[in-house]
């Protein structure tokens, strides 16, 4: 093999690094900015319901957390520090396991009552677990059989 072969498939390997190890990055911007977003939502009512009726058991579901009185601004406050601890990258698995039932519901709705989310639901579903897969060493102590 020539040095030039040598030289360009080391290139390419470097090139190849220097571009997955931005992945996380994008990832957590992409899950984070519209967590900051859908939180502050959640408190401004910026954006506005949709125009199309939910199904009925949809319909349910979300009036029933509404009428709690508590529920929305919960989600509504996890989203928001969640989603700004993953801009900032600070505690980013921590961030992950606060957002992991509310993802979880959210595709579980999209899939049984309304299925017109269910595009973004799977997108944001699948950047929960590339990140969580990206951060899983963090979540090791979580499966020891025993805490010692």
């Amino acid at each position: 093999m020539s040095s030039a072969t040598l030289d360009a498939s080391s290139l390419a390997e470097r090139e190849t690094k220097s571009f997955t190890r931005y992945l996380p990055a994008v990832g957590r911007i992409l899950l984070g900015l519209p967590m900051v977003i859908f939180g502050l939502n959640g408190f401004l009512n910026f954006i506005p319901p949709p125009e199309a009726p939910l199904a009925p058991g949809a319909m349910a579901f979300s009036l029933a957390l509404v009428a709690t009185g508590y529920m929305m601004p919960l989600i509504g406050a996890t989203q928001l520090i969640a989603g700004l601890l993953l801009v900032a990258n600070r505690f980013v698995p921590l961030a992950l396991l606060l957002l992991a039932p509310f993802f979880v519901n959210s595709l579980a709705f999209h899939l049984v009552l309304e299925h017109s989310g269910l595009v973004p639901a799977l997108v944001f579903f699948a950047l929960e677990l590339a990140l969580a897969w990206t951060y899983r060493r963090a979540y090791a102590p979580l499966f020891k059989p025993r805490w010692s």
